[in-house]
């Protein structure tokens, strides 16, 4: 079980930026991997970005060049800023937390984060 603490969602205009911020805690597992996915109205959930205790990250295609993740280790604490915004990143963006092998995977409840152009 792992409890999240997310902030940072809300509404801004289009070229806009948003910081993203979860916090995640659990003594079942080591957290390994934390990130953000999203998912809009109608469509399948799809990478934001995730990052790996010893600084890792990947991105997904859509955002690349747009968005930057960190991760304070010592917290478990995941930063998502996000910059440029368009309309098409409207979506409910869920923070992720897992362990190395993949077995322990959880989801937070997720912020909605809203572009209007």
């Amino acid at each position: 079980q792992v409890q999240f603490v997310e902030s940072g969602g809300g509404s801004v205009q289009s070229g806009g930026s948003l910081r993203l911020s979860c916090a995640a805690s659990t003594s079942d597992f080591s957290i390994y991997i934390m990130g953000w996915w999203r998912q809009a109205l109608g469509q399948k959930r799809e990478l934001v970005g995730e990052i790996t205790s010893d600084g890792t990250t990947v991105y997904g295609d859509s955002v690349k060049g747009r968005v930057t993740i960190s991760m304070d280790n010592t917290k478990h604490t995941a930063l998502l800023q996000m910059n440029d915004l368009k309309p098409e990143d409207t979506a409910v963006y869920y923070c992720k937390a897992r362990d190395f092998t993949g077995r322990q995977s959880f989801w937070g409840q997720g912020t909605q984060v809203t572009v209007s152009s």
